[in-house]
């Protein structure tokens, strides 16, 4: 089953399996991964599973949609390489991803 890696904003780093075709968030949720909260279940409406995505992890995943841009300029210190893990969803070429949390989810 591929691996994420989470690392939350002091540097600990907590590997999960996640299914194919699960997504991020709910691969930290259903791990008890802390900083990711969900709190929306995916319906991006809460930015709560806000991640940075490394640059070496950007090109192997779709686009943002307008609307998960429009939920990011409201999260907490968004970055060019925001994304909402909620809408990154478990392929195997991503085994192996590294997501940052930021600090305001910590």
């Amino acid at each position: 089953m591929p691996k994420v890696i989470y690392i939350d904003a002091n540097g600990g780093e907590f590997e999960a399996e996640v299914p194919v075709g699960q997504n991020l968030m709910e691969g930290a949720v259903d791990n008890m991964i802390d900083g990711i909260l969900g709190e929306c279940g995916g319906v991006m409406s809460c930015a709560t599973c806000h991640v940075y995505v490394p640059k070496e992890w950007e090109d192997k995943l779709p686009p943002a949609s307008e609307r998960e841009e429009d939920m990011l300029d409201m999260a907490v210190d968004p970055q060019d390489n925001s994304r909402l893990s909620c809408q990154i969803e478990m392929t195997e070429e991503l085994d192996g991803i590294v997501v940052h949390m930021p600090r305001s989810q910590f």
